[in-house]
């Protein structure tokens, strides 16, 4: 899902995009451990993967919180859930031991590997000079949401260079444990997010008519996200078709009585209003 989200949302605008999902995260040196999408270590040009699931796991559980120490019973149950083997802990150590060589061989015989290093009572991953395809993700939406009012073109080309490091959904290959999958589902949330603020921004500074077939797609995917709604209904209003407008809220508003037993947010009630009485305001880029 993730993938073919951002595959309409890069194809329906104007600005630039990176050559490859690589392009922002590949700067600088030092090991790119990536996963949006598949697990993968990149270093020195060339990209690895991880073997193993029980070793994938363990990175993945390391890499969502690096620096910060993981005790032996939160791997257990990232590992194992809440039937480990009766020899879990030699066999965690075996993993972590394969894993510190893996470290080691994707960095090649030049380079720094993160050093994963044992504690009293549990691990931690010190990435060192190494970075994450999803830091670079939140630096990226970061930078692009605090210069939006000012400079909605740099915002708009720093969410496509974020959108762009995404290759699938978070940890795709991985038997993600409880903290793998809460990050995954963070980081899912944080991309529709920059997804909506693409689209907003998409729609001030081009014709709106370019948005609008890309709207209707995530909004069939993602029904109960009241801004895309709200978009869709500005959008279909600025290309002189208010009364499709009109019933794209109508829509929403039977959808979410007869499935949820609610009514549209205030907002959107309002852009309602706004729409029925032709504002003004709706003609000019309207803050998101």
């Amino acid at each position: 899902m993730a993938h073919s989200q951002f595959d309409a949302a890069g194809r329906n605008s104007g600005a630039p995009l990176p050559s490859s999902p690589q392009a922002e995260d590949t700067h600088g040196t030092g090991q790119v451990f990536a996963f949006l999408g598949p697990l993968e270590v990149r270093a020195d040009g060339r990209t690895h993967g991880v073997s193993g699931n029980r070793q994938r796991t363990l990175l993945a559980a390391l890499l969502v919180s690096p620096g910060r120490q993981l005790s032996a019973e939160q791997l257990y149950t990232e590992l194992w859930g809440e039937n480990p083997p009766p020899t879990f802990e030699n066999s965690l150590q075996a993993h972590v031991y394969r894993l510190r060589r893996t470290l080691q061989q994707t960095a090649g015989p030049d380079g720094a590997a993160p050093e994963l290093l044992t504690r009293s009572s549990g691990y931690v991953l010190e990435l060192g000079g190494a970075r994450t395809d999803a830091a670079a993700f939140r630096r990226l939406t970061g930078q692009a949401r605090a210069c939006t009012r000012e400079n909605p073109a740099e915002a708009h080309r720093l969410l496509g260079e974020a959108l762009a490091l995404w290759r699938g959904e978070p940890f795709q290959d991985v038997v993600q444990g409880p903290m793998a999958q809460s990050v995954a589902l963070a980081l899912e949330e944080e991309q529709l997010c920059a997804i909506e603020d693409r689209l907003w921004l998409e729609m001030q500074l081009m014709d709106p008519v370019h948005s609008i077939s890309e709207l209707k797609r995530m909004r069939t995917m993602h029904p109960w996200r009241e801004r895309l709604t709200e978009m869709l209904m500005l959008a279909l209003y600025r290309t002189g078709r208010q009364a499709e407008a009109m019933e794209t809220y109508d829509s929403t508003r039977r959808r979410l009585a007869s499935e949820l037993g609610v009514e549209p947010s205030l907002k959107l009630r309002e852009r309602l209003r706004e729409i029925l009485n032709q504002a003004p305001s709706l003609d000019a880029a309207v803050p998101a």
